[in-house]
């Protein structure tokens, strides 16, 4: 099949679904990394995030995680626990969005942490799980909820 300009200018997420790695980045000590988007962002701005990104054709998951973090903070993950796979299906700009999450908890070095992307980000912070500033990206409660639940499942004491 031969792809003409117009096949050339499809968009991830909004002509096909996309598949993303969203990944929380933790400390080892209970705290996750969270950055404010700016109006830069492609959408809410303004909304606390944890990082994600696109899965490119060949990757595999750990493979996006690794490059996405390394691309948005700058360091490479210690661990990477896979945690969860949904459907996001929303509305952005008047267009229907339909995406594959990975979800990932990541562990990183805090120490090494820097901004790559420093237009996309008004602040940044660590934060306990169960006290995340506000407002939230609209995805993240929910994603939450299953970090929690892996938590406690995968460390059940």
């Amino acid at each position: 099949m031969q792809l003409t300009s117009k096949d050339q200018d499809l968009k991830r997420g909004v002509d096909y679904i996309g598949v993303t790695c969203v990944f929380f980045c933790h400390d080892g000590k209970g705290n996750v990394f969270m950055t404010k988007r700016s109006k830069a962002c492609r959408d809410e701005h303004g909304t606390w995030d944890c990082g994600a990104g696109a899965m490119e054709f060949g990757e595999t998951l750990k493979q996006t995680v690794l490059r996405e973090v390394k691309e948005e903070y700058g360091v490479v993950p210690k661990k990477i626990e896979f945690v969860h796979t949904r459907s996001n299906i929303r509305e952005h700009d008047g267009k229907k969005t339909h995406w594959v999450v990975n979800l990932h908890y990541v562990q990183i070095d805090p120490r090494e942490v820097k901004i790559q992307e420093p237009h996309k980000v008004d602040e940044i912070g660590w934060f306990p799980i169960d006290r995340l500033p506000e407002p939230l990206h609209s995805a993240i409660p929910y994603d939450v909820q299953m970090i929690k639940a892996f938590l406690n499942k995968t460390y059940e004491r």
